[in-house]
């Protein structure tokens, strides 16, 4: 079982989720991280600390947002890793 990042992070980009990964799984994009299914050893830190509530196990993801555990998979090992706590996107809904 792996993490996936979906669409409520998108223009937001919480990072507390990085900020308590025991490993390098989460990869950041212009407008949203994902998580790489290789890299995430399934521990469920990052999920509590979403403000947005926008990380589920896979087994969990809603019907509607199901094609971002694909997009997770593809996008992540193409992007930079982030491993450190950084601002949010302006556009991130207050905590």
């Amino acid at each position: 079982m792996t993490h996936v990042v979906c669409e409520p992070c998108n223009n937001c980009k919480y990072t507390d989720c990085v900020a308590v990964c025991p490993v390098e799984c989460f990869h950041e994009d212009e407008f949203i991280l994902y998580i790489d299914p290789d890299e995430c050893i399934d521990c469920g830190l990052c999920i509590p600390e979403c403000p947005v509530e926008a990380i589920f196990a896979d087994s969990d993801v809603p019907e509607k947002w199901e094609h971002y555990t694909e997009l997770n998979a593809e996008k992540a090992p193409d992007l930079p890793v982030i491993t450190e706590q950084k601002d949010p996107l302006p556009t991130a809904p207050p905590k």
